[in-house]
């Protein structure tokens, strides 16, 4: 049987800078999966689409609909956690992505009152590399 190319979806609200890094990493890295970035709002959606994602949606039915669909799902901690990113993850969305049969990679960041144990003081950067391998060995990995 042959393996079916996976779907990646990252999701991103308020500016979408830590889901640009993702895409642009993952392009970098020559990631065999479809790309699609999904933004809590077009400003957002618009920042990741530029890094070179293959689909760009925004808005919370389509965050949804994407949840649905994808493989593998990363961005942020904060989405699945309703209220998170400002108030831009309602709980539709956050219930939806950590009800997903997807394999969620997630940003850890110490913020917003989130604290996770066992994550040290990695800056940034560092957090979406270590992001970024998890989700090419889970795009390759046999479904």
């Amino acid at each position: 049987m042959e393996n079916r190319r996976k779907t990646v979806l990252v999701i991103d609200g308020q500016g979408g800078g830590i889901g640009r890094s993702l895409i642009a990493a993952l392009k970098e890295r020559n990631i065999d999966a479809s790309l699609i970035c999904a933004g809590t709002n077009a400003f957002a959606a618009g920042r990741m689409q530029s890094a070179g994602a293959d689909v760009s949606v925004y808005g919370e039915e389509s965050v949804i609909a994407a949840a649905t669909r994808a493989d593998i799902i990363s961005g942020p901690i904060g989405i699945i956690i309703p209220g998170a990113l400002k108030g831009e993850i309602s709980p539709e969305v956050a219930f939806t992505v950590a009800k997903s049969d997807a394999v969620k990679i997630l940003v850890p960041l110490n913020k917003c009152n989130i604290i996770v144990a066992g994550v040290h003081d990695n800056t940034l950067a560092q957090n979406i590399d270590e992001t970024v391998s998890r989700i090419i060995l889970a795009s390759n990995a046999d479904n």
